[in-house]
């Protein structure tokens, strides 16, 4: 499996869903299932590491943002949503993460931003479809500490000097107006 393969296959399963990331993950399995054990594992090589390459600072900062935080836990589950959005989502974010104030039409920290189900679809369609866990994918790990320079999510400032456009469109309410 290719990339385009792969970035056709999400843009696909996201539109079947209608945009939801758990009824995402849903289709998606099933689309995998249309496929072989192989390229199963090669569309998880595909997810693992664009998911390993989003693990930037950067990004958990506006991940930070819209979601009015951002644990470890809920950072990982944003990285598999924003890979769930798409190449030019995915691509626009990591190279500049502010830029999602315009790469998303709407974001709702209710129902966006939590693609958990997304990162394990891979692994379910490979079982359903083998009776076995699947085996390691022979990828790079994730580096021990996001790439970049460390953030201080705590402090609105920091984060609205960071991601001007993110803040103003989906940052925090400061005050009346």
């Amino acid at each position: 499996m290719d990339e385009t393969e792969f970035w056709e296959i999400v843009d696909s399963t996201r539109e079947a869903a209608g945009g939801d990331p758990v009824d995402h993950a849903d289709v998606l399995v099933e689309r995998l299932l249309q496929l072989d054990p192989d390229s199963v594992l090669d569309f998880a090589r595909h997810f693992e590491a664009r998911y390993n390459r989003a693990y930037h600072w950067d990004l958990w900062g506006a991940a930070a943002v819209l979601l009015g935080g951002a644990s470890d836990d809920a950072f990982d589950y944003f990285r598999c949503w924003l890979i769930g959005q798409g190449r030019e989502i995915f691509e626009g974010a990591l190279h500049d993460p502010d830029s999602l104030a315009e790469l998303l039409d709407d974001f709702d920290e209710r129902v966006d931003g939590d693609g958990e189900e997304l990162g394990y679809a891979a692994d379910e369609a490979y079982e359903q479809l083998t009776g076995v866990v699947a085996p390691a994918l022979g990828i790079p790990p994730q580096p021990a500490e996001p790439t970049g320079a460390p953030l201080d999510f705590e402090s609105d400032a920091a984060l609205a000097e960071r991601f001007p456009r993110l803040w103003e469109r989906f940052g925090p309410e400061i005050g009346p107006t």
